[in-house]
């Protein structure tokens, strides 16, 4: 942690911990009124198989003789899961605590089935239906013209793996790329420095979250940008064409004050007041670094994936979680599922070793066998209040909280989420990831994309439709097909190679990993 680290106010306490990635908010104004519409959307059920079916018994079981409420069934696993826990945890032995040379490939990586090909063009209806034709920008939620530098960022991952998919043809691919980066590379910026956090769709107006008119500058998430910086390094790459496009929008923002003495920084704006603070927490905070590293930015610290670093055991599997937690730096410390499934995807595992997303999802897989409940946590919006949530492995000492940025509790709104269900499938390919991608199949398909997930406790969709659950989906299944991590696929090059400052793999490694 940097000396000039001071903790945020409650009311920042997401900035620090996973930055502008909370996009659900900006839908509060309108959810109301379309989640109502949603939940009149029936659910299209296809042919289930006989694994999809002992998948879907484990959330709806057969009624037995005496019937068991969700609400009882949800105390019986809480009571497992509290049960679950042992500090310290089994710890990771330091000498496996490294970044492979070779970026990690997962097992059975190649041709898509035709059951894979059809679940990516269902996520690709998402981006037909929420495209603006006037900005080239895509609605973060279904319906509602605003986004954020993190969404979009799914957007432009979605668009690539429409290309590479065969979904769009070239021509379209071109032509909406084209217009997104150049919109990107003139957007308004938060004080003329970096993207603000939200934006309305239609109009580059910066607002607030939840807003569409109002011009607001609320700051700038490191995070967001972080994400954005690795996949403009995978368009400039992939597609030499659109290089001057991509390097337009780096050179838009005003880069340096995304870093501090190795660190990332954000900002808000606290009653008219700026707040200039470190961001990020393990997971997101070094995911996002090796973005700007691939760019030349000073992120040593924020690569560091073992300063901050202690292990809890849950369910008998000892897993990484950051100890700054809220109570000791007003940060909530979530431990999710999502940075490292983009880790494994996007770099093959160069920003965190792989051994934490091993251990993030044995737990996973340890809980359903404890329990019988299939889980794949992390966060994402919901189609009720509190309309966002953090649904952790871990989070300031409670075992399987689901918890708004706030810090407010929501366990019963917990739910297995369909891009973690098939982001894990791709990367590992076991019993357990295809019992998870199959009750996504039978599940969550609505006629405009992939729902977010599905709420244990309630036994049933959470309905809301948004840009990163279906563009997460994408880029997992165009990471399949393709066999490689997209930025070794689309032969993206480190910021110290192109400087040609290294020679050995083994002077690489350290330099990838401080």
């Amino acid at each position: 942690m940097s000396s000039d680290f001071q903790p945020p106010p409650k009311s920042l306490s997401i900035l620090a911990s996973v930055g502008g990635v909370v996009t659900a908010v900006i839908a509060i104004a309108i959810l109301n009124t379309w989640s109502k519409q949603l939940s009149k959307t029936s659910i299209e059920k296809p042919e289930i198989s006989a694994s999809e079916t002992a998948s879907r018994q484990l959330l709806q079981p057969r009624k037995p003789q005496n019937p068991v409420s969700g609400a009882e069934a949800a105390e019986i696993v809480a009571s497992l899961d509290a049960k679950s826990v042992v500090l310290p945890g089994q710890a990771i032995p330091k000498n496996q605590l490294t970044v492979a040379i070779i970026p990690y490939t997962a097992p059975g990586v190649g041709k898509l089935t035709p059951e894979e090909i059809t679940t990516a063009r269902q996520a690709w209806l998402y981006f037909q239906r929420n495209w603006n034709d006037e900005t080239g920008l895509i609605n973060s939620v279904d319906g509602f013209a605003s986004i954020s530098m993190w969404d979009q960022t799914a957007a432009i991952a979605a668009l690539v793996s429409a290309r590479e998919l065969n979904i769009v043809p070239a021509a379209e691919f071109d032509a909406k790329m084209t217009k997104m980066l150049n919109t990107l590379a003139s957007i308004p910026l938060y004080k003329g420095e970096l993207p603000n956090k939200v934006y309305n769709a239609k109009t580059l107006v910066p607002v607030n979250y939840g807003q569409l008119e109002k011009r607001e500058e609320i700051g700038w998430s490191a995070i967001d940008l972080g994400r954005m910086a690795i996949w403009l390094k995978i368009v400039e790459a992939k597609y030499p064409e659109m290089r001057s496009q991509t390097a337009a929008v780096w050179k838009h923002w005003q880069v340096k004050r995304l870093t501090k003495n190795g660190q990332m920084y954000g900002t808000a704006v606290i009653k008219g007041k700026e707040q200039y603070n470190q961001e990020g927490r393990l997971g997101y905070e070094n995911y996002a670094a090796y973005g700007l590293k691939l760019w030349g930015l000073d992120v040593k610290q924020a690569l560091d994936y073992q300063s901050h670093t202690a292990f809890v055991d849950l369910y008998g599997q000892g897993i990484p979680y950051d100890k700054r937690d809220y109570k000791n730096s007003g940060a909530n410390n979530y431990v999710l599922s999502e940075p490292y499934i983009l880790d494994g995807i996007e770099t093959g595992f160069q920003a965190l070793p792989k051994v934490y997303a091993d251990r993030i999802l044995a737990a996973q897989a340890a809980r359903y066998e404890a329990t019988k409940q299939l889980t794949a946590v992390t966060e994402d919006n919901l189609d009720r209040p509190p309309y966002f949530v953090y649904s952790s492995l871990f989070v300031n000492g409670e075992p399987w909280g689901t918890i708004a940025d706030t810090g407010e509790k929501h366990n019963d709104l917990r739910f297995l989420s369909a891009k973690a269900a098939i982001g894990w499938h791709v990367l590992y390919k076991t019993a357990y990831t295809q019992q998870l991608f199959d009750f996504v199949q039978g599940n969550l398909k609505s006629k405009d994309g992939w729902y977010n997930g599905f709420y244990e406790s309630l036994r049933q969709p959470n309905k809301t439709l948004t840009a990163n659950n279906n563009g997460v989906i994408l880029e997992s299944l165009l990471y399949k097909q393709v066999g490689q991590p997209l930025t070794v696929w689309a032969g993206v090059k480190s910021y110290k190679s192109t400087k040609k400052a290294i020679r050995t793999p083994q002077v690489t490694a350290k330099i990838l990993r401080p």
